[in-house]
């Protein structure tokens, strides 16, 4: 059975963007991160209660490895087929193998580290801008979404949606330019909350200075993201290992 036949059978569509949940139009990096989620969440460790895990992790694999190819993919966006007898879909290769050298396993200090350069970075910008126009200006959404920020980093953000305003490049969204002080005083005070559970948990932990902030933003991030599988530490993980992570093409192993 093709890889398109067990697209369908695993995961109701026999479209390998539908399945990442993407388009033809996504980056090869939006690519990355969906294909990240998406095998995360079926990862056969962290499903293990789906019979299914296992191939639906293994086909995932397969429909990156044409997605990440450029030839492959240009084939595929052009006639809606994939070269089954390609070297990026040999049934030999453990698939395995294959995610963890795209994404491989991280530290706190490596998060940290990642936290430093990307604070004040043109990415944090851009990612912050993209999240803007996505959520319409609202911040609880916003800053809920961010990557490695806290409320303290509000005043800052905020700076930055509202230079892109002056300088035409983005809409000013009345959720943004005409919110009630009502509304940021609730996110603050939610925050400080979250805070508060966060040094608690800091505690139980046994954790040092350094791993302070680490705690807060985890501890921030999952309370706002409870409804969606993605955690804030998916997320960091994915866009870490893309600077980190070496190519694995070309490599074989078992089954």
């Amino acid at each position: 059975m093709g890889l398109l036949e067990r697209c369908l059978e695993l995961f109701n569509t026999s479209s390998l963007y539908e399945v990442l949940g993407s388009d033809k139009q996504a980056s090869e990096a939006d690519i990355r991160r969906s294909y990240y989620k998406v095998s995360l969440k079926v990862h056969p460790d962290r499903a293990p209660e789906d019979p299914q895990a296992t191939e639906k992790f293994q086909v995932l694999g397969k429909l990156y490895a044409v997605l990440s190819d450029k030839e492959q993919r240009a084939v595929y966006d052009e006639q809606g087929l994939v070269d089954e007898e390609s070297d990026a879909l040999s049934q030999d290769r453990c698939w395995e193998d294959y995610w963890r050298v795209l994404f491989p396993k991280i530290t706190v200090n490596d998060i940290l580290e990642f936290e430093k350069k990307y604070k004040g970075s043109d990415e944090e910008r851009q990612d912050l801008i993209k999240l803007y126009v996505q959520h319409e200006g609202e911040m609880n959404t916003i800053m809920a979404s961010a990557l490695c920020c806290s409320q303290e980093d509000e005043p800052r953000l905020c700076s930055i949606i509202q230079a892109a305003i002056d300088k035409e490049e983005v809409p000013a969204f009345p959720a943004f330019t005409q919110e009630s002080v009502k509304k940021k005083r609730a996110r603050r005070k939610r925050s400080d909350r979250e805070r508060e559970e966060a040094e608690e948990a800091q505690k139980e932990l046994g954790l040092g200075d350094e791993d302070e902030s680490l705690v807060m933003m985890l501890k921030q991030k999952q309370k706002s993201r409870e409804q969606n599988y993605n955690s804030f530490l998916s997320d960091l993980e994915a866009k870490y290992s893309k600077k980190s992570g070496k190519s694995p093409r070309g490599g074989r192993g078992k089954k």
